[in-house]
């Protein structure tokens, strides 16, 4: 299998995880960074066994991803 990116966020309450280049909704989430990233590699391997193969993008449009800050009036 290749390698997936995945976005971890940190929030007040813990972390969210989430993969780029997969087809539908799969999060992740837990109370450290690892559980998040745990949750959200149990969460592709289910989604592929139900959803099957397809649901992997042959070439992910994402190389790189940036967090940027902006202000909007």
């Amino acid at each position: 299998m290749k390698p997936i990116k995945i976005i971890v966020e940190k929030h007040p309450d813990g972390y969210v995880a989430y993969p780029l280049g997969i087809k539908g909704v799969v999060v992740g989430e837990g109370d450290t960074y690892e559980q998040a990233l745990a949750d959200v590699k149990s969460a592709i391997r289910c989604h592929i066994e139900v959803f099957g193969q397809a649901v992997l993008e042959d070439e992910s449009p994402v190389q790189e991803a940036f967090i940027a800050e902006v202000e909007v009036a």
